[in-house]
């Protein structure tokens, strides 16, 4: 019995639960959703915020908090699904936090019933949370204290608002948010490094490919097709001055090389691994070249000067930096990926892969040891978050983020560096930038109009036509000021047909906010928790790109677009 091996585990239940996000974000990004703490701000009719929260709580984040301090009416009941009759007359945050809760035991939630206002002015009243989610109409001074916060303590801020058919959210980022495991597609991942390899790969490769036109033809037909084309390509330099393929029509007259060489009297009338080869050319002879965004990575301000409080991203940064600097080229990520060819030869074409990636790695672990000694770290930076930065070097991401604009009570509304981009973008056919026109207008007119925007709609469903008309006409006039203001911030001077077709459009969008009368169309406000909810997952997981800042669907055309404001 003692020379039994140890009895097979089995995924545990938690693993179970999770299986299938498992795969998207993994057992790191699993973990510190599980650690984090989201507060949701509940203002207006509350649907979009917590169909958001019920798209995290699902997962399995750490904790939320509710903080809502409306009553449940009979208007609730008809747009919230989280809410039933004998909830009338209560707390919309304790029953909505309590029925939230039963879709997964894991997670922890709380509720807080306090009028925003007050409870926002206690002290460190904010510190628990890692996230926070608002949803409109909210009072621009809480907003303002929302967003001075999410400056000071460097934690994501969303800002979500749904009527009618429309909806928009923006993001508030950090200055400096890293994303290390983007996720690229598979097919923008493979870094062979054939214009650029190392002797040991070239070394594979005159091994597999000596005598070529000797080979029996099952050889012939199991040489990897990378070893095939780094064999054709020493044949092309010594035609062509040393020099490899440069412009598309040197690579297709190479990989025309490489299909004539493919044997056709086979069974299967030719060689797969040819065919893999001719496939291969146009998407693998392309310089081994970071991209300009990675190398303005490298030459950020972070990562030039490395303190002892600098963050781990810009450490490695620094060293992968220097490691381009020296060699022109990112460490080898070691992956290979599927061809035909024979178990042993692909096994030992990995292995030179993984070497050469281990070879890379030390080196970068030595520059980051020695980045941390010259800065005097106390917290040594672990391999594995190394080994992962190398592995995902070429399509790392910075984004820098910023407060999206707060619609002050008086005065103009600032764009800032974004204004002739956003000026420009106006004019666009079928730009969706009127709606967040529309929806800035409708922000401006709950501040100045209502005494308790913070916490409820200003207009509701069932108003006269007449009052309707007029509110729609105050509304648009905002807006057309909002538009004017852009204008005049980007020095732009715009075509007056097209201006009138903008403003066309947002007396459009104004007439749509009007008609649902501040209200969330449940169907609506689910597909924008949905949509709300992943880029959070983004965010708090750090993998994925996030939206840079802002995104406005259009429930009509069933559209979205993304706005830098």
């Amino acid at each position: 019995m003692a020379d039994l091996p140890p009895p097979v585990q089995g995924p545990t239940a938690k693993e179970k639960k999770y299986d299938r996000q498992l795969r998207l974000w993994g057992a790191n990004g699993q973990v510190a959703l599980e650690k984090s703490h989201i507060l949701l701000i509940n203002s207006g009719p509350g649907v979009v915020g917590l169909e958001t929260l019920k798209n995290l709580v699902l997962p399995g984040i750490g904790n939320f908090t509710i903080q809502d301090s409306a009553v449940v009416s009979e208007p609730d009941l008809g747009v919230n699904f989280f809410l039933e009759e004998e909830h009338l007359g209560g707390s919309r945050a304790e029953h909505t936090c309590g029925l939230l809760k039963e879709l997964n035991p894991d997670v922890n939630g709380n509720f807080v019933s306090e009028p925003v206002e007050s409870w926002i002015s206690h002290p460190d009243v904010l510190f628990p949370y890692t996230l926070i989610l608002a949803t409109a109409p909210i009072h621009p001074l809480v907003l303002s204290t929302l967003s001075a916060y999410a400056d000071t303590a460097q934690i994501p801020l969303f800002y979500v608002h749904s009527v009618g058919f429309y909806s928009h959210f923006s993001v508030h980022l950090p200055p400096a948010f890293p994303v290390v495991d983007t996720h690229p597609s598979p097919e923008t991942t493979s870094d062979l490094r054939l214009l650029k390899p190392w002797p040991e790969l070239l070394e594979y490769a005159t091994q597999k490919t000596a005598n070529l036109q000797g080979m029996s033809p099952d050889d012939h037909g199991h040489v990897p097709f990378v070893a095939l084309l780094l064999h054709f390509l020493e044949e092309w330099k010594k035609e062509h001055n040393g020099e490899v393929p440069q412009n598309y029509k040197e690579k297709t007259a190479f990989r025309e090389t490489v299909s004539k060489a493919a044997r056709t009297n086979t069974p299967e009338g030719g060689e797969e691994n040819f065919d893999e080869a001719v496939a291969a050319v146009l998407k693998s002879l392309n310089p081994p070249e970071p991209s300009s965004s990675v190398k303005d990575i490298f030459k950020a301000p972070e990562s030039l000067l490395i303190r002892h409080n600098s963050p781990s991203f810009w450490v490695i940064a620094n060293a992968i930096g220097l490691f381009y600097t020296k060699y022109g080229v990112l460490p080898v990520p070691g992956a290979v990926p599927d061809m035909k060819a024979r178990s042993a030869d692909y096994i030992e074409l990995q292995n030179v892969y993984k070497s050469k990636a281990r070879k890379d790695l030390a080196e970068v672990v030595e520059s980051v040891r020695f980045l941390e000694r010259n800065a005097n770290r106390t917290a040594q930076i672990e391999e594995k978050n190394v080994e992962a930065f190398c592995k995902n070097a070429a399509h790392i991401k910075l984004v820098r983020g910023r407060p999206f604009p707060v619609i002050p009570r008086e005065g103009e509304v600032k764009f800032g560096g974004q204004a002739r981009t956003l000026a420009q973008q106006l004019s666009f056919p079928d730009s969706l930038l009127p709606i967040y026109i529309a929806f800035l207008a409708w922000d401006k007119f709950t501040a100045t109009h209502s005494p308790q925007a913070a916490s409820s709609a200003l207009i509701i469903p069932g108003l006269s036509p007449t009052d309707l008309a007029s509110e729609t006409e105050n509304i648009t006039s905002l807006a057309f000021t909002i538009v004017s203001d852009l204008v005049k911030e980007a020095s732009a001077s715009p075509d007056e047909a097209d201006f009138a077709t903008v403003k066309t459009q947002i007396g459009e969008c104004v007439q749509e906010l009007v008609r649902a009368g501040g209200a969330e169309l449940h169907n609506i406000a689910a597909l924008t928790g949905g949509i709300v909810s992943q880029e959070i997952i983004k965010v708090v997981t750090e993998q994925y790109v996030p939206v840079d800042n802002t995104c406005v669907f259009d429930g009509v055309r069933s559209r979205t677009a993304v706005f830098r404001v």
